[in-house]
């Protein structure tokens, strides 16, 4: 059983926050749950679902990333290739190519990929996005599926998390060292 229940967010940057927000919540209709900001910083989350956020720092001198095809392999440094947002049917798949398609923003003919289709797009900061929906019969979640002519050696122990690899935790943090330190979202607390 995971011990994780999605991703809390992911963490991006950007150097036009009112386009991004256009972007990503009237484009996309993700709800902008929360906003931090003072002079010179600035955060703002959208909702992808109800356990899922995107988020976006906004930084003056940050540069657009160059444009680069989903999943085309580079050199050099280099650690993150697109997003895959998983939509809830095959009708909001097309809808929101569709949509793409209707504010003049390039998207991809939708592609097979055998456990989901798939479109592909771009956001105003050149952030490689894909959109994905499950192919109902085909669940790798609850039936893993390897086929990888040649897969690495840990590859082949297995889908499940293999005990001794790492190093066990010697003694758990004591309650009393627990401490939280704040940041900049204590503000949320005072609301």
């Amino acid at each position: 059983m995971s011990i994780y229940t999605g991703i809390n967010h992911l963490a991006m940057a950007t150097r036009d926050m009112e386009t991004t927000i256009r972007f990503w919540r009237d484009l996309l209709h993700m709800r902008m749950v929360a906003g931090l900001g003072h002079a010179g910083y600035r955060q703002y989350f959208f909702q992808i679902s109800s356990e899922d956020m995107i988020a976006f720092f906004e930084w003056p001198k940050v540069e657009k990333i160059a444009e680069k095809d989903h999943g085309v392999p580079v050199q050099g440094p280099f650690a993150f290739d697109h997003i895959s947002l998983q939509v809830s049917s095959t009708e909001e798949l097309w809808t929101i190519k569709d949509r793409l398609e209707a504010n003049d923003i390039w998207v991809s003919e939708v592609v097979d990929h055998g456990f989901i289709h798939s479109i592909y797009s771009f956001d105003p900061n050149n952030i490689p996005i894909e959109f994905s929906v499950p192919i109902p019969e085909i669940n790798l979640r609850s039936e893993p599926q390897m086929h990888d002519k040649t897969p690495c050696p840990a590859a082949l122990e297995g889908p499940e998390p293999q005990e001794g690899v790492w190093k066990e935790i010697p003694e758990p943090t004591p309650l009393k060292d627990r401490v939280v330190y704040p940041g900049e979202g204590i503000i949320f607390k005072g609301k």
